[in-house]
């Protein structure tokens, strides 16, 4: 590992930091988990601490938030439901923000991403894997909590149905977070890019108190950051189940 020229916390969010590299402001998530890196991502040692780069070509909340963001990012000893977690890129950073005493309960359909994503499970104990569909929220929740925020990352033409049933059931109370990366090129041709943003912004503004969007040109063509906080109106929608009850992050292991 090599030490960033400069290299400086986040004052909201206590695990993100920002360093100065050639020229360009690079971000970093401190690490839950020990090198080898997940995606060929550079890691940075400081006393004890480390640190891995958060790559916005790579990440589309890291994209939002070096496109200034000012909606809700994971922090400190919260629990979060990630909806369409794929291989982990995304997630291991998300755990890393609500480092060893929250938990992240990650959610992904395709089997063979949950291959990787169990093996990467292996490393972070705080990530927590779940083999489901988000199209069925039912089915799933005997095995979630009730969370502080929702990440969704879902390739579907009614993703924001999908994440929106999601956030009704598992949201914890009016003021947790909700966190969307709208996929507009999943949405379907019969509107352009910014057509899509605003029918997701119209279908979430009743739920939600809605951050400014924001687009996440260059790195992900298509694409924009929604969200923000919920209302009291969205628990209305949420059906009678029994949700599950809280899980302690396993023991960690050591990575070879």
């Amino acid at each position: 590992m090599r030490a960033a020229r400069r290299f400086d916390t986040d004052r909201t969010y206590p695990r993100l930091a920002r360093s100065n590299v050639a020229d360009r402001v690079q971000l970093f998530t401190e690490a839950v988990a020990r090198p080898p890196p997940v995606y060929g991502e550079r890691w940075v040692e400081l006393g004890a601490r480390a640190f891995r780069a958060f790559e916005p070509g790579r990440s589309k909340l890291a994209a939002a938030i070096l496109h200034r963001w000012t909606g809700p990012v994971p922090t400190v000893e919260e629990t979060w439901l990630y909806l369409g977690a794929a291989s982990g890129t995304t997630a291991s950073h998300v755990a890393d923000l609500v480092g060893p005493a929250g938990r992240v309960y990650a959610l992904e359909r395709s089997p063979r991403s949950f291959a990787r994503l169990l093996s990467l499970a292996e490393r972070w104990p705080n990530l927590l894997p779940i083999l489901a569909d988000a199209r069925a929220p039912r089915a799933f929740a005997h095995l979630v909590p009730p969370v502080r925020g929702i990440y969704a990352d879902i390739a579907q033409p009614d993703q924001v149905a999908i994440a929106r049933e999601n956030a009704a059931l598992f949201l914890d109370r009016p003021g947790a977070a909700f966190v969307m990366a709208l996929k507009t090129p999943s949405m379907g041709r019969d509107a352009e890019a910014s057509g899509h943003l605003a029918d997701a912004e119209r279908a979430l503004r009743g739920g939600f108190d809605l951050a400014p969007s924001v687009e996440l040109e260059p790195f992900h063509r298509g694409h924009y950051l929604v969200g923000g906080r919920a209302r009291a109106e969205l628990f209305g929608e949420r059906p009678r189940l029994t949700l599950a009850r809280p899980r302690a992050p396993r023991p960690g292991r050591r990575a070879r």
